[in-house]
């Protein structure tokens, strides 16, 4: 007599009885092999609970109080605001990424040398002014797109009681969105960016009691130099773009348990 479990279900047999494509064949396959290792279907069955009975929770929109079917096309441009925002910051982490293959601080001391590879992804690279184009652009758009995003919320009210705390981690991505913006204004090393990162240091040093320690902290001291480049690079390149996907990603998870927040 076998100790292993019988399965309830022949997936098998119930497959050969699906007319089903090559992809679903394939997709089918793999959720039947994670799910008898990891029950991959228990913790999507969990939060499907989960979803509908925090929604049974939520108030209800202008279009369900209205039974306008969620029809709301008078109000889509300013709704996909968020979705055009996150499409500029995957554009602009892809193009940042390739940069990155060509682009990398002075380590001899003199700064000056990241402006000269700079000069060389604009002019000798092949495709490589397009690429940087393609980067400076989607992170002046995804500004925007945020901007405009946290304008829609707020004139809406799509900040109110049950989804406040979402209006919050929207604050916090604005916020970590202008200092994406500043460390990247910083790394070409052009007059633009020398004299954009003399403004930072003179308003850390303007902070009562720790301005110091900021501009120490920030900017390695309270003049632009190596250190200035080294700490903004790091910022940009390996602290950033971690931290402000995990924020995205909480924020979009909760616009998918709440739903969208339609105008009352």
């Amino acid at each position: 007599m076998s100790l292993e479990r019988k399965d309830e279900y022949d997936h098998g047999e119930w497959m050969r009885e699906k007319e089903l494509t090559p992809v679903e064949q394939t997709f089918l396959m793999t959720l039947i092999w994670m799910d008898k290792r990891f029950r991959i279907v228990d913790y999507l069955e969990i939060l499907e609970t989960l979803y509908y009975r925090v929604n049974l929770q939520m108030p209800k929109s202008h279009t369900e109080q209205y039974n306008l079917d969620n029809k709301f096309w008078y109000w889509y441009p300013l709704y996909a605001l968020g979705s055009f925002s996150t499409i500029a910051y995957v554009v602009a982490a892809l193009s940042g990424a390739l940069l990155g293959f060509y682009y990398a601080p002075a380590t001899t001391g003199d700064p000056s040398s990241a402006y000269n590879q700079l000069a060389f992804i604009m002019t000798d690279l092949n495709f490589g002014f397009m690429l940087r184009s393609i980067h400076r652009w989607a992170a002046q758009v995804m500004v925007a797109a945020v901007f405009l995003h946290m304008l829609r919320v707020y004139f809406t009210g799509a900040y109110k009681e049950p989804r406040e705390l979402n209006w919050i981690i929207g604050i916090i991505l604005i916020s970590l969105t202008m200092v994406f913006g500043y460390t990247g204004y910083l790394l070409p090393w052009d007059q633009l960016a020398f004299w954009a990162g003399q403004i930072g240091v003179e308003m850390s040093l303007s902070i009562p009691l720790a301005g110091e320690w900021v501009a120490q902290l920030v900017f390695g001291g309270f003049s632009l130099g190596q250190a200035t480049l080294q700490r903004m690079y790091i910022l940009h390149v390996f602290l950033l773009p971690f931290v402000v996907t995990a924020v995205i990603g909480v924020h979009i998870a909760i616009v998918w348990i709440q739903g969208i927040a339609e105008p009352h």
